[in-house]
């Protein structure tokens, strides 16, 4: 029995047609590769990096240095809590803060220089002695024109005839007198020793009477000025 072909399925047929299309690959195969374009690669000499010779150049070698770190002081003994019981009565320690709230008001206390005192100087000690008015010179002068002016002031002031009055006998009688010339110059302090109470009296009303003068000196400072003469008056028979 002879087998019938399908007309259809006779690949005899498509031959020419895949030997031809075939042929049209292989040339445009053929033709993209002539005409693709090929370039050279050329690299340019960039010269050898000296990479040793930069390295050694830009190391630079730096010593580390450790901090010192400083020493921590030991911890602070934890402080020693008492437990008690309920029924022992505890004393409260209150700690006061010293710190100065803003807000609180603090006083400034001026505190007033204080003046040098100076006790009254004696008149064979003071530096600058008081001037009777009149008188004028040296301290020397001064002190000499001073016991001078004050004799004569005596002897001019006093009643020469109380002695007689009081029944004292004839001759000098000797009379201790002492004064002191204040801050101010004035005449203060007067006291007297005589042989007889109105002696003393009169005496003192006398020395009382004396003007006042320029204030003595000490270290620059007016002072009190003590002076204690003994004088002498004539009683007349």
């Amino acid at each position: 029995m002879e087998i019938k072909k399908n007309p259809k399925s006779n690949l005899e047929n498509y031959s020419k047609l895949f030997m031809q299309i075939g042929l049209v690959l292989a040339l445009f195969i053929t033709y993209a590769a002539i005409e693709k374009k090929t370039y050279d690669r050329n690299i340019g000499d960039l010269g050898s990096a000296n990479m040793t010779a930069e390295m050694e150049e830009e190391t630079v070698i730096t010593e580390r240095i450790e901090p010192v770190k400083p020493k921590t002081p030991p911890p602070p003994a934890p402080e020693k809590i008492e437990i008690v019981e309920d029924e022992k009565e505890v004393e409260e320690t209150i700690i006061e803060s010293t710190e100065t709230d803003e807000t609180e008001a603090v006083e400034i206390v001026e505190v007033e220089e204080v003046e040098e005192v100076i006790e009254d100087v004696s008149f064979m000690i003071i530096e600058d002695v008081p001037v009777f008015p009149g008188c004028k010179g040296n301290k020397a002068e001064l002190k000499k024109c001073f016991s001078k002016k004050v004799q004569k002031h005596f002897s001019r002031k006093f009643d020469a005839d109380l002695p007689n009055e009081l029944g004292l006998s004839a001759g000098r009688k000797r009379v201790f007198i002492g004064f002191k010339i204040d801050k101010t110059g004035n005449i203060v302090n007067v006291n007297a020793r005589a042989p007889h109470p109105k002696i003393k009296s009169e005496v003192i009303k006398v020395m009382k009477q004396l003007p006042r003068m320029k204030p003595g000196k000490q270290r620059g400072k007016p002072v009190g000025v003590n002076h204690n003469k003994p004088s002498s008056h004539t009683a007349i028979s």
